[in-house]
């Protein structure tokens, strides 16, 4: 058994490689091999958002606070908001983040294939970041 204490693994800035706008990281868990499964909280504050992904093994997202977006290729742009959870497909290029007046905070779930859980895209223009 491993306990990580609340406040134990530091918060991380959102890299603008990947983040639009401000993003902070706060690590949940990410358990050595052979499980595959990673978690983080992430909070967006207005209008930031990532960068175009995708995730070899699909996604899921718990929103915990906050009002943000998300969007699929070819989707329209759909409101996020507490308690809403969200499942991207393995492959399913999309985005997501705080709409442009709102923070937004959720939990993402992932899994690691051949050890990456993402494959970052080009960033999301300011025309596409809008609804």
């Amino acid at each position: 058994m491993d306990i990580t204490r609340a406040g134990a693994q530091p918060s991380g800035k959102g890299p603008a490689e990947y983040f639009t706008g401000t993003v902070r990281v706060d690590p949940l868990f990410n358990p050595p091999a052979p499980a595959r499964v990673a978690g983080a909280l992430v909070t967006f504050e207005p209008g930031a958002r990532t960068a175009w992904h995708t995730h070899p093994l699909g996604q899921t997202l718990i929103v915990t606070a906050g009002c943000g977006w998300v969007q699929r290729e070819g989707g329209p742009v759909e409101e996020i908001r507490p308690g809403d959870v969200i499942w991207f497909p393995p492959g399913e290029k999309h985005w997501h983040g705080a709409t442009a007046t709102t923070a937004m905070s959720h939990i993402a779930i992932q899994e690691k294939l051949n050890g990456s859980p993402v494959d970052w895209l080009e960033h999301v223009t300011d025309a596409q970041y809008q609804r």
